[in-house]
């Protein structure tokens, strides 16, 4: 867990978005993976700050930060509350920036998690998550589809802002966002390289946890159908699938086509529910 460059980009879009961190909780202590001359780049400091290798002093001097704590389930690298996610958190305090860079994936009881993420978030307050979605199979316990986000963080819910990117550790220049589910469709998303999901969402108050369904079977429960098949999106044909594996050329074909993300929010079907968008537009 930490902050690699596109954490930094995060807090940087998120400090705007909310204006200004005010006080945050880590979950877990983060450390900082950024290459100096990267964070040079990135963010506002003296050229001669010696960077530590936890984030505290960071958030406080670059982002303005009120005061920042974290929360870990041991204190080996000197948190400041110890605390099991896995359990019903009684919490100590209210923050408005409520970081998860890279934990939540180790937690095995991640709807209690995410209960107490947001019983530690001020009303007001914004949630962020940086978490491994496509391709990262055995970095944690979890990987995370932008599915969970709307469905958890909805207005009904409690929630506002809501918004999810799909992030490829390859390209620090742009973030893919990804449009909301509706009308019965899933949002599937494939990548040919590791994929972290970036969620930002406002608390609003008065939360709730107890109804969080898949949106697509919500749709069609609604609709009082049985009939799936018109409604969800799959992936691709087995036709598809079986022509490559037949034809070397094609493959050859489709991975230079398709390498990296393919997120082209340009209509392809392989990904038709994301939007390239430059991160330096949006921070």
């Amino acid at each position: 867990m930490g902050i690699d460059v596109h954490a930094l980009q995060s807090l940087s879009w998120a400090s705007r978005k909310a204006n200004g961190l005010g006080r945050v909780a880590t979950i877990g202590r983060q450390g900082i993976h950024v290459p100096a001359k990267d964070m040079q780049r990135l963010v506002s400091l003296p050229q001669d700050y010696q960077y530590p290798h936890y984030c505290e002093d960071l958030l406080l001097r670059a982002f303005g930060a009120e005061r920042v704590d974290s929360f870990d389930n041991s204190d080996f690298e000197g948190c400041t509350f110890v605390a099991d996610f896995n359990k019903q958190l009684v919490p100590p305090g209210q923050y408005e920036t409520v970081l998860d860079s890279g934990c939540m994936e180790h937690i095995y009881n991640v709807p209690q998690g995410m209960k107490n993420i947001s019983a530690i978030c001020a009303d007001g307050g914004q949630i962020l998550h940086y978490l491994p979605s496509n391709n990262l199979c055995g970095h944690g316990f979890w990987q995370f589809s932008p599915e969970l986000f709307f469905s958890l963080y909805s207005e009904k819910n409690g929630y506002s802002e809501t918004q999810v990117f799909m992030v490829d550790l390859n390209d620090e220049t742009s973030w893919y966002e990804v449009i909301p589910p509706r009308g019965g469709k899933r949002v599937m998303i494939w990548s040919d390289v590791p994929l972290y999901v970036l969620c930002r969402t406002v608390k609003r108050g008065g939360v709730s946890h107890e109804s969080v369904q898949q949106s697509d079977y919500v749709y069609l429960w609604e609709k009082g159908t049985g009939d799936s098949s018109a409604e969800v999106a799959g992936p691709p044909r087995n036709g598809m699938r079986a022509a490559l594996k037949r034809n070397k050329f094609a493959r050859f074909i489709h991975r230079k086509v398709t390498v990296g993300l393919g997120l082209h929010g340009d209509g392809l079907t392989r990904n038709a529910f994301v939007i390239k968008r430059k991160i330096s537009e949006l921070i």
